[in-house]
Formats: C-alpha cells, sequence, structure tokens
C-alpha cells in the first residue's frame, strides 16, 4: 500500500522497525523540549500531514517501551486518523507516572498502525439472537 505524505520535519519517514513489526515508530517534531509534568498531557506535533486511502485509518498507539519505564502513554488509544483528514498528525501523551518526562525533538513518542475498517449499515429490530454469554459483562467470568 501507498499513502502520500508531506514531511515538514527535519526526520525520517516513520517505519517499521522489524520485518514484522505491525506499528511504525512516529517521532516528535518540537523546536523545544516539553516538560510533560505528572498526570499532565500535551499535543505533541510530529511535522507530518497523510492522505490516508478511503476505506483505512491510522491509528495512533503507545509505544509499550515509553509506558512500560516511564508511565508515559497516549490519552485517547487508540486515536484514529480518518482518510478524509489533511492535517497536522498530533499525538496526545500523558504522564501517569511521578516524575517529569521529557520529549525531545526526533524522540520516538507513538506508533502508527494503518489498519482497514468497514462501513456499518444500522438495521433496527426488537430482537438480537441469543448467545450462552447474553448480558454478561464486566468480568461475569471472575478472575480464575
Amino acid at each position: 500500500m501507498e499513502i502520500k505524505v508531506i514531511n515538514t520535519s527535519n526526520h525520517s519517514l516513520p517505519a517499521y522497525e522489524t520485518e514484522s513489526s505491525a506499528g511504525m515508530d512516529i517521532k516528535a517534531f518540537v523546536e523545544e523540549p516539553i516538560v510533560l509534568k505528572p498526570m499532565c498531557r500535551a499535543m505533541i506535533p510530529t511535522g507530518l500531514f497523510m492522505e490516508i486511502p478511503i476505506g483505512y485509518e491510522a491509528q495512533i498507539r503507545p509505544r509499550s517501551g515509553l509506558a512500560a519505564k516511564f508511565g508515559i502513554t497516549v490519552l485517547n488509544t487508540p486515536g484514529t486518523i480518518d482518510a478524509d483528514y489533511r492535517g497536522e498528525v498530533k499525538v496526545i501523551l500523558i504522564n501517569l507516572s511521578n516524575e517529569d518526562f521529557m520529549v525531545n525533538n526526533g524522540d520516538r513518542i507513538a506508533q502508527m498502525v494503518i489498519a482497514k475498517h468497514e462501513k456499518a449499515r444500522w438495521i433496527n429490530t426488537d430482537n438480537l439472537s441469543q448467545t450462552q454469554r447474553g448480558q454478561g459483562g464486566f468480568g461475569h467470568t471472575g478472575k480464575k
């Protein structure tokens, strides 16, 4: 698949780090470092503008290393970039740790997955099919 992109940053385009990676790392494009205080969030620019094909979306997801080591995650995960959006891709990072976290220009801040999606058509009805689970939810199967 080919995706048109305008890269206004001085960084390489998003890239798969390994042959089997589903997500591409994306980098911060900031003039000065941004300090994320504990429990604070910021929209981090990337300098990327894309034309995603219709029927696809770009999902912005946390990087597992940032989450595990520093408590940094993507607030609206997964964030969706729709096929008709032409603005700059920005990542909403939040610091869930007890320590300040510095976002520097060029830091890999999130990963992006390109995913196919379907369009749903709603059908009003008075009946739904029965299943073994039924209305059970939110832990109804227990811990073990």
